[in-house]
């Protein structure tokens, strides 16, 4: 069981997500599930708490109501090995949902999502401020990031 796991709370959605993220990740997993039975808050049969893996991390979703949303002041960091990992988990998560600047996107249920390069924090923290400069240039003018652009900024290229 890991520390600390991300939980979250959907209005009534937490099934559709679950599957949702599931078929995108290419290691991912439902690990365990509870439904509400008669008499609570929702129809019984519907899904209460879902546990699942995402690429080694753990998270519990929860059909919990309408009196929380999720906010862009936490999202989930991808560190994607090449741009066609990036590409397709960009065009994924963002399907239905909202792209934003600098690899950011929140997808159809309101999760933020940061889709980036495995390289970013070399690229972004170079003892070279110029370079660090270059590269964050080039970020701030993208949505969903393109390496081979990032890299070429931090080459002064």
């Amino acid at each position: 069981m890991q520390k600390i796991t991300p939980f979250l709370w959907f209005n009534n959605q937490a099934e559709e997500a679950l599957n949702f993220y599931i078929s995108i990740f290419n290691n991912a997993r439902v690990l365990k599930t509870s439904y509400y039975s008669e008499g609570g808050p929702a129809p019984a049969g519907t899904l209460m708490t879902a546990s699942f893996q995402l690429e080694g991390q753990e998270f519990v979703a929860l059909n919990g109501g309408p009196q929380f949303t999720f906010t862009p002041a936490i999202s989930f960091v991808v560190n994607c090995h090449n741009q066609d990992e990036i590409d397709l988990l960009w065009d994924k998560l963002s399907e239905g949902g909202q792209q934003q600047k600098c690899g950011w996107l929140q997808d159809r249920y309101g999760v933020s999502w940061q889709i980036v390069p495995a390289s970013m924090g070399e690229l972004m923290g170079s003892n070279d401020p110029e370079k660090s400069h270059r590269v964050m240039m080039a970020l701030l003018q993208m949505d969903k990031l393109d390496i081979s652009i990032l890299q070429q900024a931090y080459n002064g290229v």
